[in-house]
């Protein structure tokens, strides 16, 4: 079934050289709006509420997400959706205000955005069904449109378009943990760099002074803070210094 394959190749992406979160999103709305039927473009947009500790009912949503990362599979659809990114109006930004599965039959006889719907004809996106669901504090809308009316039977679309929605979602999760990974490997590299370079900064004093490892350590912390420098950055400054002045003898 068409849904199973592009969930899979959805999932996959994670696996590529380039799975960055940009490059994904662009790529899931490449695939959809390729392969599930009757579908012209795709739109996926991952958004952030600015005000999460006003959540709850009654809360106004109005204007409240902001848009972090979105991919439009067509040029026309991304310039409708900036649309209604600007005027508050839209699709994609009820389903982000009322958490909920919007339907869109037609804009041409469509009634709810009157500042968006002459926008979504010019652009050719005449129907379409948009499906939302959380991502670790933050929403991920998944939309297809068509430049046909009344495309999209909701009972048909919206319960394979929740499978790639989840499975977008989980990809993205997937992303997010490379990257942390990545970003705490580099972390410790650098700790590991700056602690060999304390140790021999270390060892020039305690050679040159006759200090304890804790003295010299101290000394370096002095100077440091007197000069407002990590203790590291005042570590290579007296590595250089000792280079230098080896060089010269």
């Amino acid at each position: 079934m068409w849904v199973e394959r592009l969930a899979r190749d959805i999932g996959a992406l994670a696996q590529t050289a380039e799975g960055t979160r940009n490059r994904v999103l662009d790529q899931v709305s490449q695939l959809t709006a390729r392969h599930v039927p009757g579908c012209s473009a795709a739109l996926v947009v991952v958004w952030r509420d600015t005000r999460p500790e006003e959540r709850g009912p009654g809360a106004d949503l109005r204007g409240r997400h902001v848009v972090v990362d979105y991919a439009a599979s067509h040029s026309d659809l991304a310039a409708a959706f900036e649309h209604q990114y600007a005027t508050d109006q839209g699709p994609t930004v009820q389903a982000v205000r009322e958490g909920a599965t919007v339907v869109v039959e037609d804009t041409l006889t469509d009634r709810r955005w009157p500042g968006y719907t002459s926008m979504a004809v010019r652009c050719g996106d005449r129907s379409s069904v948009t499906y939302q669901c959380e991502l670790d504090g933050e929403l991920l809308t998944f939309g297809v449109h068509s430049c046909r009316g009344r495309r999209f039977d909701p009972e048909e679309v919206v319960p394979p378009l929740a499978m790639l929605t989840e499975h977008t979602a989980t990809t993205l999760r997937s992303i997010g943990r490379d990257a942390e990974a990545v970003r705490e490997a580099v972390h410790m590299r650098r700790a590991m760099t700056a602690r060999t370079v304390i140790d021999q900064a270390k060892g020039i004093l305690m050679h040159a002074r006759g200090l304890t490892s804790q003295q010299a350590f101290e000394e370096l912390r002095r100077v440091a803070q007197r000069n407002g420098m990590k203790v590291a950055d005042v570590a290579r400054r007296l590595m250089a210094e000792q280079a230098t002045s080896n060089g010269h003898q």
